[in-house]
């Protein structure tokens, strides 16, 4: 059993927002994956670790900038949690490298190509990282859609207001045909926006940058 505290006492409250998840039957079993959704809510990472954790009995590797670690409680969570310190100013190439590992050992890591919160629940710009990961890792990328979290806990407020929110896995996509050419800029830039149109069309969003 993964997350014994999380499965027993952190998680299942989650439910009582979280009335509807979808798509969990599109959660690859037998490899690792990426797994990623837009982000605008403090209750994103357990919409996204619910199904992960109850389906799959797996724990979800986030990679969470290292800014995190500098709390001793924050450290301590995501320690327990196995997240992965992503240090930005160093262009992220350690975290990038812990993650490919950690992908071909067959784990789940998740991440936010938006890279923050939205401050206004609309989807944002993304970062190209997670093509690049998608790429030297050779696994597929899982799209979500969080609908509603931003009305509940969105960046700045404390206490989750009472609404009802829903998660919407897509099918993973693969990116195989791309395997073994050079990775451009360009490159990277259409596979990251092929994500993220995915994820607006689950989450009810537009997506409108290139």
């Amino acid at each position: 059993m993964v997350y014994p505290l999380a499965k027993h006492f952190v998680l299942p409250p989650v439910r009582l927002w979280v009335r509807e998840i979808k798509g969990v039957e599109n959660l690859p079993r037998e490899q690792g994956f990426i797994i990623t959704a837009n982000h605008s809510s403090y209750l994103d990472h357990w919409g996204l670790g619910y199904p992960v954790v109850y389906c799959l009995n797996k724990k979800l590797h986030f990679l969470a900038k290292k800014e995190h670690f500098d709390n001793l409680f924050e450290r301590i969570w995501h320690t327990y949690a196995g997240a992965i310190p992503l240090d930005r100013e160093a262009g992220g190439k350690e975290a990038l490298k812990r993650a490919i590992e950690s992908l071909k050992e067959g784990k789940v890591i998740g991440i936010y190509p938006e890279g923050t919160r939205s401050l206004t629940g609309k989807m944002q710009r993304a970062k190209t990282g997670i093509a690049r990961l998608a790429l030297e890792a050779k696994v597929p990328v899982v799209p979500v859609g969080l609908i509603g979290m931003f009305g509940i806990l969105p960046k700045g407020r404390w206490a989750p207001r009472f609404k009802t929110a829903k998660v919407a896995i897509g099918k993973p996509m693969s990116f195989e045909k791309h395997y073994g050419k050079p990775i451009t800029k360009r490159l990277l830039r259409e596979i990251t926006t092929t994500i993220m149109k995915e994820i607006a069309r689950l989450s009810h969003q537009r997506y409108d940058f290139d």
